[in-house]
């Protein structure tokens, strides 16, 4: 990202530019000027602009660049050691990958090899503990040997057997450790779909609540993510203040793209009435009590299933999308040559398609223009200030759009953290914001 565009993200940056761009500038009078005034207010003016600007060039790049210039590789490292916070990882862990990777920065394949290696080795420490009757620390090993097992899957491109087997393997090494996690009940379920199939998901909720039905919120996954991933982007979280969570693979991510056939589809709406069909099922459910979050890409999906379902109670975008066309066409245009989560090519992976051309023309029903104004329950869009995928303009423009009068946008800065791309610097403040916002508006701390 170009420095001129990180400045379009401020509020600093915005007057800088109005110079840089050859915008005549605002003035702001207390009263009426004099004549002969107006030159020397407006020199004044583009003077203080210039200051400002320059405050804002001159502050310092506060993002943790593990792998300096390249944004994708960086972003996944932010991802892996944000996960520790709730047992996906550990530093030293991810500190010996990173030091065996900077011979190989970009080189995705080496990626793979480094973090798989650490998976296999962590897996076997899991498998030692396992033996030994130690089945807390087995535990353990095989959920931070899931994360890097998906880690390392996600930048290949274009998927092979291998990394196939290797996103399997992570699966089933998550289901063996979730069954330890401390306070926590991980129930993998499926949830009945179109044409017979089913979307993977996992019921998250507190020991300590019993079978009482609890509010209930549906984390949609993004482009790039999955469902394991999700679980250590704060879920524990969300269900220590009396919520339950139903984290779904929907079509395009995880296991419904990887091995059930279900390329990504604008129309979410579809699944977000699939699944509190499913919910509705549940006795331990409060039925008028659910919830909808979606991360990143999910930022578009969730609203969009909000719109076309009212029983959903409350929603959230954490990362704004608005259109999703615009956003794919511009790296498009610039050969990739900007900030990715992942690599271009997984775009059309993603999509079932086979060129970028075919993936463009399904895109253009990705926006929510017309659709964000149906939205009528309370939501909220947390965006990064300096987000270097999505411009915080979008999370102005799908705001506004929003139909509901109850409606919160926060906006993380530089200054307080959580600047980054759905928090990416600072997740401990993304999720702790969502996860306030719905115990107040689902009313968790009420017990049924």
């Amino acid at each position: 990202m170009e420095r001129r565009d990180v400045l379009r993200l401020t509020a600093g940056g915005l007057v800088g530019l109005a110079a840089v761009d050859g915008a005549k500038p605002a003035i702001a009078a207390a009263g009426q000027e004099k004549p002969g005034q107006e030159n020397s207010l407006q020199e004044k003016s583009l003077q203080e602009q210039s200051a400002q600007e320059k405050s804002e060039a001159d502050k310092p790049d506060l993002s943790l660049m593990m792998f300096p210039g390249n944004y994708t590789w960086s972003a996944a490292i932010r991802m892996v050691i944000a996960s520790e916070l709730w047992g996906g990882a550990d530093l030293g862990e991810i500190y010996k990958v990173v030091a065996a990777l900077k011979p190989d920065v970009g080189n995705n394949a080496a990626w793979f090899e480094q973090w798989s290696a650490m998976a296999r080795k962590v897996t076997a420490l899991g498998d030692a503990a396992q033996a030994k009757g130690h089945a807390q620390t087995a535990a353990g090993a095989y959920l931070r040997a899931a994360v890097y097992y998906q880690v390392g899957e996600r930048l290949l491109q274009p998927r092979t057997e291998q990394s196939q087997k290797a996103f399997a393997t992570a699966v089933e090494l998550f289901k063996k450790g979730m069954g330890q996690v401390a306070a926590l009940s991980i129930e993998a379920v499926e949830v009945p779909f179109e044409g017979g199939k089913s979307l993977p998901a996992y019921f998250v909720r507190s020991r300590d609540a019993g079978n009482a039905p609890l509010p209930t919120v549906v984390f949609f996954d993004g482009l790039d993510i999955t469902k394991e991933l999700q679980y250590f982007h704060g879920v524990p979280e969300l269900a220590r203040r009396g919520l339950a969570i139903l984290i779904v693979d929907i079509p395009g991510t995880g296991e419904s793209i990887r091995f059930r056939g279900m390329p990504a589809r604008y129309d979410t709406n579809v699944v977000g009435t699939a699944v509190v069909d499913y919910l509705e099922t549940r006795a331990d459910v409060d039925k008028e009590r659910i919830g909808i979050m979606g991360i990143s890409l999910g930022g578009y999906y969730a609203p969009r299933a909000a719109a076309f379902e009212p029983r959903f109670k409350a929603c959230v975008s954490w990362g704004a999308i608005w259109d999703y066309y615009a956003i794919w066409k511009r790296r498009v245009d610039r050969a990739f040559q900007g900030s990715l989560s992942v690599p271009g090519e997984h775009i059309m992976w993603v999509l079932g398609v086979s060129s970028l051309d075919e993936a463009l023309e399904k895109l253009r029903d990705w926006r929510l223009a017309g659709v964000a104004e149906r939205v009528k329950c309370p939501y909220l869009v947390t965006h990064g200030e300096r987000d270097a995928q999505v411009p915080l303009e979008d999370a102005k423009a799908l705001f506004n759009a929003i139909g509901g009068a109850d409606k919160t946008m926060k906006v993380f800065t530089v200054e307080e953290g959580g600047f980054e791309h759905c928090q990416g610097d600072n997740i401990t403040l993304g999720i702790t914001t969502i996860a306030d916002w719905f115990s107040d508006k689902l009313d968790a701390r009420r017990r049924a």
